[in-house]
């Protein structure tokens, strides 16, 4: 059988590209099928009508099947973020994710998984089908999606333009929005406005009011999500009581979720001069990852790690930590992007990550010598950090480098 390009579909049919990728998605043309990432259409495939044009009011149930109230049993909903949902064994995450029957969730899961692999530009380009999506579950999962991986890329106007709709779906929510649905919304937001450091919208619900209409997965993300506003509140006992208890509360792992959960840990561990506990947890959260190469969260992570992966990482697995450290780079400069216009902070954005962290540790009041005995250097390394430091910032004082690190 003779195939076309989406491309060359979309020139044929006179209609977009997406629109084209949108159709195969849906099963919509017949015969279509995925190559490497990329849609092969029959030759003589005939271009399906446009169900966009059919679609009733905003608003209105017809126009928002996914709302509709003869839908009031849980299981008829799709799971939102299917892979931060699972709880796969370590080592065959990729495995898990080619046998879910669901095509639709299985591209949701692939691109969770180039996306918390570090393959940021596969994720977004397997995410951005997903974004009109009629069904919400799905197009809210793209969207977090999409929205992480546009901030490693440098597509800042992508990832607010995304961050915003996200925030409109949630604000436009009414009565009729199933818990399900509206915890999975509530979800997403929180997700990224705590990832960003951003203030949360207000008037919304809160994640806590909405948690327990999550899947047990999801649930245990969004207790990382709460631990991780309650570290940046200061709290960081408090934070890692959140963390104790999702551990406490699963009967199974949930490799993703406890990643980032054992983070945390770490931040709150580093936060309160305890470097042996938190570096327990990194290395609990690194075997999770390691099978897999699940290493964005690491990378995004960096600057509130208070330099452990350079204590514990660097040594022992050198070309990961390169890995991990070039995926902190894209990651950090996108997210200042967002971050530092919308709270008015001016976190630095011309460090090494080393700089970074030893400054990190500094502002949290470790000495030099401190420093120097958890990165394994010496002070003087430590005191040329820290001058390097404040001579790019333009500021003569050390404890002037508060303004320029993260909260």
């Amino acid at each position: 059988m003779e195939y076309v390009t989406a491309r060359e579909a979309a020139r044929k049919w006179n209609i977009s590209v997406r629109l084209v990728q949108q159709f195969c998605v849906d099963g919509r043309i017949e015969g279509a099928r995925k190559f490497s990432g990329a849609w092969a259409i029959p030759a003589d495939a005939q271009k399906p009508s446009d169900g966009r044009k059919k679609v009733e009011p905003a608003g209105s149930a017809q126009a928002r099947p996914e709302l509709a109230p003869d839908r009031p049993d849980p299981a008829a909903y799709l799971t939102p973020m299917p892979l931060m949902n699972a709880a796969f064994t370590p080592g065959r995450c990729i495995e898990y994710v080619e046998e879910i029957e669901d095509a639709r969730l299985r591209d949701i899961a692939r691109a969770e998984y180039h996306y918390f692999s570090g393959h940021t530009e596969e994720a977004a380009r397997e995410a951005e089908l997903y974004l009109s999506h009629s069904d919400l579950t799905l197009r809210l999962s793209a969207c977090l999606i999409y929205i992480f991986a546009n901030l490693s890329l440098g597509q800042i106007q992508q990832a607010q333009y995304t961050l915003m709709e996200v925030r409109n779906t949630l604000a436009s929510a009414d009565g009729r929005m199933p818990p399900q649905l509206r915890a999975a919304a509530v979800f997403i937001v929180a997700t990224a406005a705590v990832l960003l450091h951003l203030p949360l919208p207000e008037g919304a619900d809160t994640l806590q009011e909405q948690i327990r209409f999550l899947p047990p997965g999801l649930r245990m993300f969004a207790l990382y999500v709460q631990a991780h506003y309650t570290y940046l509140q200061g709290d960081y006992g408090r934070s890692l009581g959140i963390v104790e208890t999702a551990f406490a509360m699963q009967t199974e792992v949930f490799p993703i979720p406890s990643i980032y959960l054992h983070l945390v840990a770490v931040m709150d561990y580093m936060s309160l001069k305890q470097p042996e506990l938190a570096q327990a947890h990194l290395l609990a959260g690194w075997k999770l990852a390691q099978p897999d190469d699940l290493i964005e969260a690491l990378g995004e992570h960096h600057g509130l790690l208070g330099g452990m992966l350079e204590a514990v990482l660097k040594k022992d697995w050198p070309e990961d930590f390169k890995r991990i450290i070039a995926i902190t780079y894209r990651f950090s400069a996108g997210w200042r992007r967002v971050h530092n216009p919308v709270t008015g902070d001016h976190v630095a954005d011309n460090l090494t990550t080393t700089e970074f962290a030893t400054a990190m540790l500094a502002v949290r009041g470790w000495t030099n010598q401190e420093i120097a005995a958890h990165l394994g250097v010496s002070p003087n390394t430590v005191k040329q950090h820290i001058s390097s430091t404040l001579l790019k910032l333009g500021i003569k004082q050390r404890k002037d480098l508060k303004r320029y690190m993260l909260r």
